[in-house]
């Protein structure tokens, strides 16, 4: 996108764009995103960079106005399968404040400092700042709308010490973290939430959104002890267990109605606070909420075939998966077969919650079972098939699909949900026999299948 077209978006604060880029006034010294309903600012003054790490690194200070850092991520991570593109997925989950660059480098194949060069030559910042911009959004998150000690915040947000923590919340938002605290937004909950209550939060989306198509498809895969919907259709809640790198959560998604450009209300309960970036990315991917639904909807809409279903569904999304190797296990076994291997293999929860009573079993628990999901399972334990969230996606089909009683279509369904790939053509669309999936879809093929699906 040339600066012609950014400061147009900035001028009209077109919200299409709010993610995919950010901007910077030279006068202020604050950055934010196009849609900030700020006075325009002059078109000299105007800097723009593709991601906030990189307009923090260069001195500027989030908009306490717009929030910037509160905004959906860029569709282009998503769509992406080079290095950049699987950096940006690991680094959203967690990878770098787990395993430090050195960890993020050798699950790319990369060397730390070609990863460095290449992240910061694209995006102007290396993935020590990437992590770094995202921690100060979930400590933002925790000081707003929880009461806990801030000392406690710094660690779960991922900071090594309590002074790196202050330096990055000043540095960021010109406020200590008291401060901070303080000017919540009204209504945000500053103070009133407690561990036991849950943290309250609002997963931003762009464009329209389909959540009863979404909910829809969640509660037709329920698995029983792990998932749960509940609720009229227009009112639901979805709620399950997850497994996280530090323990586990409970969540609970609302099918909530904010319009375009609104949010999911959610709730989210933690063992450990440290899952708290990891968790949000997660649930991310499951309801597709860094989508870029312009594009696919003008892609799309230009088949005739598909034109009158965009039209009847603007923003239909392509819903992922909280757990990938979870994903791929039901996506070989189904939902009432999983339901039983929760039963009999899963970790029980220290306390039910209603209906939650286990997390999903893990890979190594389930090696041992015969026939295709035991080689599944092994292979998933033993990382030979890797679907994190930087794997891979032609390696890991590849690895699929030598595994035993695996069919292209349970491997296709494993990409396109699991490895939130938004370009696969389910081969033969299952429930839909004889209809073809078009070239001309691409790169939305993904999304061209879920208008099928939905439309029946």
């Amino acid at each position: 996108m040339d600066e012609e077209t950014g400061y147009e978006a900035v001028r009209s604060r077109d919200a299409r764009f709010d993610g995919e880029f950010f901007f910077a006034v030279e006068t202020t010294g604050i950055y934010c995103r196009p849609s900030c309903p700020a006075v325009t600012p002059k078109r000299r003054n105007v800097r723009y960079y593709t991601t906030a790490a990189a307009a923090q690194g260069s001195g500027f200070r989030a908009c306490r106005r717009c929030r910037p850092d509160a905004v959906p991520g860029s569709a282009e991570w998503n769509v992406r399968a080079d290095v950049v593109g699987r950096a940006m997925r690991m680094i959203g989950d967690g990878v770098v404040d787990r395993e430090g660059v050195s960890g993020l480098a050798v699950r790319l194949g990369y060397s730390a400092r070609q990863v460095q060069r290449q992240l910061t030559a694209e995006l102007g910042a290396g993935p020590v700042a990437l992590a770094r911009a995202q921690r100060a959004h979930t400590a933002r998150v925790l000081l707003q709308t929880t009461a806990l000690p801030i000392t406690e915040i710094a660690f779960a947000a991922g900071f090594a010490s309590v002074r790196q923590f202050n330096d990055t919340i000043r540095a960021v938002y010109a406020l200590t973290p008291t401060a901070l605290r303080a000017a919540a937004p009204r209504g945000g909950g500053a103070g009133r939430a407690t561990p036991a209550a849950g943290i309250p939060l609002r997963l931003a989306y762009r464009g329209a959104y389909q959540a009863g198509a979404v909910f829809d498809l969640l509660a037709a895969e329920v698995v029983v002890g792990v998932e749960q919907v509940s609720g009229e259709r227009g009112g639901r809640t979805y709620r399950r267990t997850l497994r996280l790198p530090y323990g586990t959560g409970i969540v609970a998604v609302e099918e909530s109605d904010h319009g375009v450009g609104g949010w999911l209300d959610a709730r989210l309960h933690l063992t450990d606070l440290r899952d708290l970036t990891t968790a949000v990315q997660r649930l991310r991917r499951l309801f597709d909420l860094d989508a870029d639904p312009y594009a696919v909807d003008e892609r799309l809409g230009a088949d005739p075939r598909l034109a009158p279903l965009v039209a009847a569904r603007p923003g239909l999304r392509s819903p992922g998966a909280a757990d990938p190797e979870e994903f791929a296990v039901r996506a070989l076994v189904g939902s009432a077969a999983a339901s039983l291997l929760v039963e009999r293999h899963g970790k029980a929860l220290d306390a039910a919650c209603g209906a939650l009573t286990h997390v999903f079993p893990e890979p190594g628990a389930l090696a041992g079972e015969p026939g295709p999901l035991g080689a599944l399972a092994g292979a998933l334990a033993d990382g030979r098939v890797r679907l994190d969230a930087g794997a891979d996606r032609e390696d890991a089909e590849g690895a699929l699909l030598g595994l035993e009683g695996l069919d292209a279509g349970v491997v296709a369904l494993i990409r396109m949900r699991a490895l939130g790939d938004p370009d696969v053509g389910l081969p033969g669309l299952p429930g839909l026999p004889g209809v073809a999936v078009r070239e001309g879809w691409r790169p939305w093929r993904s999304y061209g299948v879920r208008h099928l699906l939905a439309a029946g």
